[in-house]
């Protein structure tokens, strides 16, 4: 052909990868760009996607809020006489199944004035899991605690902070708001020290402090970890001017 370049089949590879390459890289970054707002959406303390959740209260009030989740357990009376030494009320997210096994301690968490809230019955991990399942495990352990204590919670955290499809419905049913955290000390894996250390730097305004009186639904846990750290942050944060209120004192102060 006269005027016309001919390219070889090997002078046109090259292009012709690079297209292809180009449209993989793109393929790579939308799955990327995907997981990472599936990742933001399940476990992000800011993300409402899967329903209205809060992580911290008025960052203007010298105030935090003092949570533990997995409860109750034989273990958690040592607890509440570190809180009620320093006279703090707390807020305890409980598992259904924990609350069938120690009854008593419910209702003494409970007597003491300490907030109830709903940890889920089993304490499974809510993704991949159908909103059918999601709902009867946040309505079993719902029941089971009001039934057993006279509480009526209206706060609920998801455990491991994982939250799904379904979530956002069965708060709606059941009348609960979802609650997440500003501070985790992580006591279920790390020594009093340093649990200790993560609550004292990331203490502040509004903060809402995630520790745990249980582990998952295992009985008789160790907690000395948590009670120690308990001890010894409380007086050191009202040194320096905090106030400890419930979730509901410092999320719903006009409540």
């Amino acid at each position: 052909m006269v005027g016309q370049a001919i390219l070889s089949p090997a002078k046109r590879q090259p292009i012709i990868m690079m297209r292809m390459d180009s449209g993989l890289l793109g393929v790579a970054s939308g799955a990327a760009a995907a997981a990472a707002f599936m990742g933001y959406a399940v476990r992000g303390r800011s993300s409402s996607i899967f329903g209205e959740s809060y992580y911290h209260g008025d960052r203007n009030k010298t105030a935090l809020a003092l949570t533990f989740d997995d409860g109750p357990s034989e273990s958690t009376p040592k607890l509440l006489e570190a809180l009620d030494k320093y006279r703090v009320p707390a807020t305890f997210f409980m598992c259904g199944a924990n609350v069938r096994r120690c009854p008593d301690v419910a209702r003494e968490v409970a007597s003491r004035g300490h907030e109830l809230g709903n940890h889920t019955d089993s304490h499974p991990r809510l993704d991949f899991k159908s909103p059918r399942f999601i709902y009867g495990e946040m309505a079993s352990a719902q029941e089971t605690i009001h039934e057993t204590t006279g509480a009526k919670p209206r706060w609920f955290r998801a455990p491991y902070g994982v939250r799904w499809f379904g979530v956002a419905q069965a708060q709606e049913l059941l009348g609960l708001r979802g609650v997440m955290w500003t501070v985790i000390g992580r006591d279920w894996r790390w020594p009093a020290e340093r649990v200790t250390k993560i609550v004292l730097d990331s203490a502040a305004n509004g903060a809402i402090i995630c520790l745990h009186d249980g582990r998952g639904v295992r009985p008789a846990p160790d907690i000395a970890a948590t009670i120690k750290a308990v001890d010894y942050v409380i007086p050191r944060l009202q040194e320096r001017g905090f106030e400890f209120l419930t979730l509901t004192q410092i999320l719903c102060p006009k409540t």
